[in-house]
């Protein structure tokens, strides 16, 4: 070989190495960065509740940024004692109130410079006592992550999703704290 096929190659292989190092690998999204800010209600229920989330999935090695199920909770669960909505969460099926936030849609771009997702969810409040449906309600929200929010696109996709979850949490507590109960 001669020196400007090797120099050629290295080129080539430094350029690869820089597109691998920018590309990353795609991770979960993060349940402290979709928990939502406190509820804008001074709305404080004297009551329980007990979390379930379900339709989440876990980011595999080679998979676009996801949401898993336990980080889901644990985010609603965050959120609703950040805010104070209930006065406890606890765990289990001892609550007052059970509140189950089902994932229906995540959608997710392949590429772009702007990335924006789209979530919606079903959110289901039960009174504990006498299973009595007390809200029943489709949620949907969307969060845009842009090229200065992250210039690494799956970092920016995680971004976007987490920012979707975050909204949706919250408009979902903000239906709960708008309940007569």
């Amino acid at each position: 070989m001669n020196r400007h096929t090797i120099t050629r190659w290295l080129a080539i292989a430094a350029t690869l190495a820089a597109v691998a190092g920018l590309a990353g690998c795609a991770t979960g999204a993060n349940r402290e960065n979709m928990a939502a800010a406190p509820v804008q209600s001074a709305k404080k229920l004297p009551y329980t509740v007990a979390v379930d989330t379900r339709g989440g999935s876990e980011t595999g090695a080679m998979d676009s940024s996801n949401v898993g199920n336990a980080d889901l909770k644990a985010a609603i669960e965050d959120s609703i004692n950040k805010s104070q909505l209930f006065k406890s969460v606890v765990q289990g099926k001892n609550g007052d109130y059970e509140l189950v936030v089902t994932i229906t849609q995540l959608q997710k771009p392949s590429f772009g410079a702007s990335f924006t997702v789209g979530l919606e969810t079903g959110w289901s409040l039960v009174r504990a006592s006498d299973k009595q449906v007390v809200m029943r309600k489709v949620v949907k929200s969307e969060h845009t992550a842009t090229m200065s929010d992250s210039l690494v696109g799956v970092t920016r996709l995680r971004l976007a999703v987490e920012g979707a979850v975050r909204k949706n949490i919250s408009e979902g507590l903000e239906s709960i704290a708008a309940l007569p109960i």
